[in-house]
């Protein structure tokens, strides 16, 4: 388990609202773990305490302390802990205004509404 908040913040979603945010960003996600019925995208350091509420997604820093689990590099397939966009000198952190609205879209898409959710 890592803590968040030092090296970066991070940002949880549902595997099914992460998979079409991912499609969404395509190239310009950073690295994504999974976790069984979750994923999480890492985010800068400090950027999660600017996050507006979507439904179903999380942003998780320092305050409250917040841990998530950290696969071996070389995990690259599930269900459990995995790397599902690898870490790797050119695929780190996601941008956060981008990621919200990927995001933001994906829910939009999942529930079923054209609204933009979020905004």
């Amino acid at each position: 388990m890592a803590k968040v908040g030092l090296d970066w913040d991070a940002v949880r979603a549902p595997v099914e609202i992460g998979e079409r945010a991912l499609a969404l960003l395509g190239d310009a996600t950073g690295a994504v773990i999974a976790d069984y019925a979750q994923m999480y995208w890492l985010i800068a350091a400090g950027s999660a305490q600017y996050w507006r509420r979507l439904p179903q997604v999380q942003a998780l820093s320092e305050a409250p302390i917040s841990y998530i689990g950290i696969p071996p590099i070389s995990r690259t397939t599930g269900p459990t802990l995995h790397w599902r966009v690898p870490l790797g000198p050119d695929c780190y952190l996601t941008d956060s205004p981008l990621l919200r609205g990927a995001l933001a879209q994906a829910i939009a898409a999942e529930l079923g509404t054209d609204r933009d959710v979020g905004r």
